[in-house]
């Protein structure tokens, strides 16, 4: 009995080391000129430049996680667009328009590339982080973006009119951290996930009386299947 099972046993299959398809390595998608079509030439070529870019430096500087590599025209071009169309209708074009804590650039290279007749800050405190900004900025021969490395807690008493995070800080941290640095009638928009609502229910009712926090807009990214949001809290005294 103890032979016919064993006789009759499958293992489970291991990948053959020497069939070149389990051993090729993933393919790095680039789809934007499939799912954004409207996107002119200039742009389509800044983005795809800027792509090239981080992945030719992210093995150093960490950039982005690696297993969004092979995706980030997805989990991040897509989304840093598709959020940057909602800002771009409310922003200010008149005046300048922050990237809190912009580490990798994204959304504030993004925005930049697309909206050429705004001025963009990149803000961030990590030094590497922000030589590497510069650098792609250079390489695109954009003139409307601009890095500054320092740590948020040194700006100046409302000097930020208007600014973009994403994974920056929660809601209610991002609300009390800016409080001041932000003027009287200044923005925020805040790049979230569905768990928006649950961060807007935490804020202290303290802040309700400095910030009015509503919902810009939402999105889906491509291939993805749960929805993104955009927040904007406005500074009211």
């Amino acid at each position: 009995k103890e032979i016919l099972i064993l006789k009759n046993h499958k293992p489970s299959e291991q990948p053959n080391s020497n069939d070149p398809e389990q051993l090729k390595a993933p393919e790095v998608q680039w789809r934007l000129q499939q799912w954004f079509p409207d996107l002119s030439a200039t742009e389509l070529k800044n983005l795809k430049k800027y792509h090239e870019e981080l992945s030719k430096f992210n093995k150093v500087l960490n950039l982005i996680s690696p297993k969004t590599l092979f995706t980030a025209d997805a989990v991040h071009f897509a989304d840093s667009i598709l959020s940057s169309r909602i800002v771009s209708k409310k922003a200010n074009k008149n005046n300048t328009i922050y990237d809190v804590g912009s580490g990798n650039g994204f959304p504030g290279l993004v925005y930049g590339i697309l909206n050429l007749d705004q001025k963009v800050i990149l803000l961030d405190v990590d030094q590497r982080k922000c030589e590497f900004l510069k650098h792609t900025i250079s390489s695109l021969g954009l003139t409307n973006v601009s890095v500054e490395n320092k740590n948020v807690d040194k700006l100046p008493d409302n000097s930020i009119n208007q600014a973009i995070m994403r994974g920056f800080a929660p809601l209610p941290r991002a609300m009390m951290q800016f409080r001041k640095i932000v003027s009287v009638g200044g923005t925020i928009f805040h790049l979230k996930s569905e768990e928006w609502s649950l961060e807007v229910s935490q804020v202290p009712s303290q802040l309700c009386s400095i910030w009015q926090p509503v919902l810009e807009g939402e999105y889906t990214i491509p291939t993805l299947a749960h929805k993104m949001y955009v927040v904007r809290t406005d500074r009211l005294s």
